[in-house]
């Protein structure tokens, strides 16, 4: 499947910027746990084996999102999409301070769906509306996503500092609502590009579906970066707050801030990583960032100040910002035209990894009864894709860009 292009034009300006003004509070949505979950372990008294499983049910419910977002775009169109995923997240966020242990699993699920419907659809239809300038529409669509993802920890250090978090929590609903609303009343006028393969589109406009090849060796070293990636980040990015509070800091919300160190050196990495990749090719750059990474999380794991632990989680992020689009560009170089379906595969390998490694993260302290023990999670995680991109060189072949 892919995307029938579209010219840019008045209308196609003003459903861009509808796009952005979806992605900076589901960037807030998708951090939202990481720094909640101080607050969630102390109210529902949680392990930190349990606490693991939120992040597992937040990703379990994404990765169903993801499968159904693609049926639901080729039957109904992106905003349908789009505004059912809005929809389960508000439900989901706005649930969730009035909800008990079991409830606010459901919650998390909820949102979690929510996220995997909207995310893939606005992505394809940001890349369908610019058809010329992909990359670079992606791009800063990812960098909106990046500034809710940034300032998701102060709105809720913010908030706790004042015992709202209830308060924020409706509030947050409240404005995925409106974002709800503003899509619902868009003039017809503004005609969304088709999914070819929908309902909506010629038959004969859909292109030749090449079969994969299971066997190559490089499908399975990109679907373990994929999966390995996404556990990493968000098994890190997740439990930075927790680590921070369990040093005994005697401020309430400077532990909760932490990890948007983490997030805006990732914002800040992949504003840069372009310009490094005019002067080096990407599997070098991977390898070095992947390097500053493992320096960056081994820092964290012996961090015993506050300063250290802001330093080690920001240089984990500017060596992890760059891995994660290259990673992408490969199955595209690597699959050409059968990349689609490569693509389906490689970000369901990717929501399983974001469900798991978290829980494992989890898991493990809860057996040390340390958390650093269960932050080795990521490192190592870290570890092995530095070992593939660099061990296995060939197993990633670069080939050219299909016109």
């Amino acid at each position: 499947m892919r995307l029938a292009e579209m010219p840019r034009t008045a209308s196609a300006l003003s459903l861009n910027k509808g796009a952005h003004a979806v992605f900076v509070p589901i960037g807030i949505v998708t951090v939202l746990l990481g720094p909640l979950l101080p607050m969630l372990s102390a109210r529902w008294s949680l392990d930190y084996s349990q606490a693991g499983s939120l992040f597992t049910a937040q990703f379990l419910g994404s990765t169903v999102g993801v499968f159904v977002s693609g049926v639901i775009v080729s039957r109904w169109g992106f905003r349908f999409a789009v505004n059912a995923g809005l929809l389960a997240i508000a439900v989901g966020v706005g649930g969730l301070p009035f909800s008990s242990r079991p409830l606010g699993l459901i919650c998390i699920l909820c949102y979690g769906f929510g996220l995997g419907l909207a995310i893939p659809a606005v992505n394809l239809f940001v890349a369908a509306m610019n058809p010329q300038r992909r990359s670079a529409a992606l791009s800063l669509l990812n960098f909106s996503w990046s500034v809710g993802a940034v300032a998701c920890p102060f709105l809720v250090a913010a908030a706790a500092r004042v015992d709202k978090i209830q308060l924020f929590l409706v509030m947050l609903a409240g404005f995925l609502l409106l974002v709800f609303l503003g899509i619902v009343v868009m003039p017809s006028s503004f005609v969304e590009p088709a999914f070819i393969g929908s309902s909506t589109v010629r038959k004969e406009e859909s292109p030749d579906v090449l079969p994969l090849q299971w066997n190559r060796r490089s499908l399975f070293v990109l679907g373990a970066l994929f999966f390995l990636y996404v556990g990493a980040e968000n098994a890190f990015g997740g439990w930075i707050a927790s680590y921070a509070k369990s040093l005994g800091t005697p401020s309430l919300t400077l532990p909760v801030m932490t990890p948007s160190f983490f997030y805006a050196a990732l914002m800040l990495g992949r504003w840069i990583a372009p310009f490094v990749l005019r002067k080096t090719d990407e599997i070098k750059t991977a390898r070095a960032g992947l390097s500053i990474a493992c320096i960056g999380m081994a820092g964290l794991v012996s961090s015993r100040t506050m300063t250290l632990v802001v330093t080690s989680v920001s240089v984990a992020g500017l060596g992890l910002a760059a891995v994660y689009p290259i990673t992408i560009s490969r199955v595209s170089q690597e699959f050409g035209p059968a990349a689609a379906r490569a693509g389906s595969l490689m970000f369901t390998m990717a929501n399983l990894g974001g469900a798991f490694l978290p829980w494992i993260v989890g898991y493990s302290s809860h057996q040390f009864n340390d958390l650093r023990a269960g932050l080795a999670v990521p490192l190592a995680a870290t570890m092995v894709m530095f070992a593939l991109y660099r061990g296995n060189p060939n197993s990633i072949e670069a080939r050219p860009q299909p016109a």
